[in-house]
């Protein structure tokens, strides 16, 4: 793999389902720095693109690359550059918060700093590392999946509506950690139907339908 332009790009996406087109000709390329915003209506494929992007759905048409090379050739090294929080936090419920992330740093290679730092900068409370996560709130989960992302060292963020459930405090946190990632030299693709502050970034905007 080409380590010398670590970029994604997407070339002629397409999506149907149920013989209906979600959507056709995406194409863009995402370098270090810059955030992709993906904006659309309920149901115009935008978690889709997403599971696209992340290899977890094959498009219609089209294909998405990695530095170059088609991330259906090496699947196994492009996922080691990506962190994917979708809807669900993805974390297990039987499992405390420290707990989880230890299980994601053994899989995905820790960037830096302990669980219990990445805990802490999300603003979890400390009285709720230790509970199972089946315990705590929907707010407090989602606080869970985005240390996760403080705690593996991933070149690439990809986030679907990474400001559910969380209060004002929280979604500027979420504005504040992409925009560190960003001056990092990492890169992010987003859905949000809130107005993302990311003054500072170079953000591309991808409007689906």
């Amino acid at each position: 793999m080409n380590t010398a332009a670590m970029d994604l790009s997407v070339e002629g996406l397409a999506c149907r389902r149920a013989g209906r087109t979600l959507f056709r000709d995406v194409a863009f390329t995402l370098r270090s720095g810059e955030v992709l915003q993906i904006e659309g209506h309920n149901g115009s494929g935008k978690t889709t693109l997403l599971r696209i992007l992340c290899g977890l759905t094959r498009p219609a048409e089209g294909r998405v690359c990695w530095a170059g090379e088609d991330i259906r050739d090496n699947y196994a090294a492009y996922a080691t550059h990506l962190s994917y929080v979708g809807h669900h936090a993805g974390i297990k419920e039987e499992l405390t918060p420290l707990e989880n992330l230890a299980f994601a740093a053994a899989l995905g290679g820790a960037g830096g700093g302990s669980p219990e730092q990445a805990l802490q900068r999300v603003g979890l409370p400390f009285e709720c590392e230790e509970l199972p996560c089946r315990k705590l709130s929907a707010g407090q989960r989602r606080r869970v999946a985005l240390a996760r992302l403080l705690l593996v060292s991933s070149r690439l963020w990809v986030l679907d509506e990474p400001f559910t459930a969380l209060d004002v405090a929280g979604r500027a946190l979420v504005e504040t950690l992409l925009r560190e990632h960003a001056a990092q030299g990492g890169m992010a693709v987003v859905t949000s139907h809130h107005a993302v502050d990311l003054e500072g970034c170079t953000v591309q905007q991808l409007h689906l339908g």
